[in-house]
């Protein structure tokens, strides 16, 4: 992928929000934040303009000047810490941006004669803060706002994004989804639990839990469950997954890897029907 830094802006009063911490808002048992730093996770640098705070892995902290300064005077400060010909810019609310959302936003703003790529929703709006910026015109057009107005503080977005030639990116209505209300919120976090999707946010949970870097196909282990259910007993289950698991990463030395899980589980999976089939056999 395009080498890239990214900044995420996590400031902001969220008065929709009565004043809450929006960037550590949970949705999927994960902080918002978090979720969107899962998402640049291949970022050389990644900044974060907001107040310092856990995080699910290493970033670059800074403040806007002034504080509350806005979006213009937050990217003005992450800017700084960045060095990548791009620049990924987010905000720090948006649950459902994908590592593909990303790819595709570095692809476009690679094109000739642009110099930035940004979502543009199903209604056609831009959505500034889910972009990718290349590095020397966006520290130009600060700079030049900055001198014009006397600072970047207060200064709408679109002073930024009208002197910049851009390539819109049309996604659909999740990708840049932001939670702007309680409502946002409780719509998100239904979202996740919808039966589609459910199964993919537990397990992506789960490894940012962890601390997992490791793809795994979890048809196989769920049909491995199933084998152990319903041929063994249903507690058989969930200790069998764990003992594949267990199992995967003594093979491998190092927390596992796909091919030690998949042989760990084919194996389990044999015996489990092995084990069913004695007790069918007079």
């Amino acid at each position: 992928m395009t080498a890239y830094d990214a900044i995420v802006l996590a400031g902001g009063a969220a008065k929709r929000l009565g004043g809450a911490d929006k960037p550590a808002v949970r949705v999927g048992g994960r902080p918002l934040l978090d979720r969107v730093l899962a998402a640049c996770s291949g970022a050389g640098t990644t900044v974060v303009v907001g107040g310092r705070r856990p995080t699910a892995r290493a970033v670059t902290w800074a403040r806007e000047v002034p504080p509350g300064g806005g979006p213009l005077a937050a990217l003005g400060a992450g800017v700084r810490h960045t060095s990548a010909e791009r620049v990924l810019v987010l905000s720090a609310d948006l649950p459902f941006l994908g590592a593909d959302t990303v790819a595709a936003l570095l692809d476009a703003s690679g094109r000739e004669g642009v110099e930035g790529a940004l979502c543009s929703d199903e209604g056609g709006r831009d959505q500034p803060l889910v972009a990718v910026y290349r590095g020397e015109p966006l520290r130009r057009e600060l700079a030049c706002l900055a001198a014009e107005h006397g600072g970047l503080g207060g200064l709408p977005l679109r002073l930024l994004t009208q002197e910049l030639t851009l390539y819109r990116v049309a996604v659909g209505p999740l990708a840049s989804f932001d939670c702007d209300t309680w409502e946002d919120i409780a719509s998100a976090r239904a979202r996740i639990r919808e039966h589609g999707t459910v199964l993919d946010e537990w397990i992506t949970a789960v490894k940012e839990e962890l601390g997992i870097d490791l793809d795994v196909d979890t048809g196989l282990l769920l049909d491995l469950a199933r084998d152990a259910a319903h041929g063994v007993a249903r507690p058989a289950a969930p200790l069998t997954t764990f003992l594949v698991g267990y199992a995967a990463a003594k093979a491998s030395g190092d927390g596992g890897g796909p091919e030690a899980v998949a042989e760990a589980a084919r194996k389990a999976t044999a015996l489990a029907l092995r084990w069913a089939d004695e007790n069918e056999t007079p």
